[in-house]
């Protein structure tokens, strides 16, 4: 009987010393996958912080972010944001811009001129009076002065009024192509019609207006400089805006 009970004690402790054994065993085979996880998520949490080691940055992408503020700052009208100049408008040169509003103002000032005297039938000083090829009374009295009732000169002082407003620096730096074009078939518009008063006075009247030739070569230079900066910066600037 005593013997019985021996071998069933000693039965049941093989049995526990099994199954700590194998719990042992368990506990010593997963731990290495425990700590394989441990230092994996370390390792995550080290790339995934600011600046770690996972997230080092490469040298093109510090130039491709740089660039790509520098996209952001330029705007659509070809202006930079913060006062930066941006060359993705260009203008023409100053001296063409200059040019421009000066020989605007030069016609401007002589149609007034021409328009006062048409008003008040003074002499145009410095301009014979008395027939020749040289003449303007017989040009600015003439059946030629007038086009659909309006006095030529009243027409150029309207003509050079708006010259001198698409000629200002306001209008230059404008990027609107409407302005340009404006610009072009203005001065389209008044060297059509120079052609028309030349071909009046040589044809028709027989004597030439030294204050209307005036008119003419400033208009004239006014359409060769306007050309030249559309054939010139015009089609750049709508390449660029596209």
């Amino acid at each position: 009987m005593a013997g019985q009970k021996q071998a069933r004690a000693s039965d049941r402790s093989s049995r526990g010393g099994g199954s700590q054994g194998a719990a042992a065993a368990a506990k010593r085979g997963s731990a290495p996958k425990g700590g394989g996880a441990v230092r994996g998520g370390a390792a995550a949490g080290r790339g995934g912080r600011p600046g770690g080691q996972g997230a080092r940055a490469r040298p093109g992408d510090a130039r491709r972010g740089r660039g790509a503020v520098r996209d952001r700052q330029i705007t659509p009208g070809g202006d930079a944001v913060g006062g930066t100049s941006a060359l993705s408008q260009p203008v023409p040169p100053g001296w063409l811009r200059l040019a421009t509003l000066i020989l605007a103002v030069c016609g401007l000032g002589v149609s007034i001129y021409l328009t006062v005297a048409h008003y008040t039938d003074a002499v145009l000083a410095g301009c014979s009076e008395h027939g020749g090829a040289i003449n303007c009374g017989a040009v600015t009295t003439s059946p030629q002065s007038k086009v659909f009732g309006i006095p030529v000169a009243v027409l150029g002082l309207a003509f050079y009024i708006f010259m001198v407003a698409i000629m200002s620096p306001i209008a230059w730096r404008s990027s609107r192509r409407e302005i340009r074009l404006a610009r072009l078939l203005g001065v389209v518009t008044g060297i059509g019609f120079v052609l028309y008063l030349i071909y009046a006075e040589i044809f028709d009247i027989g004597a030439i207006c030294l204050y209307c030739t005036s008119v003419h070569v400033i208009t004239f230079v006014l359409f060769v400089l306007i050309a030249l900066s559309e054939a010139v910066w015009g089609g750049t600037q709508d390449a660029r805006r596209r």
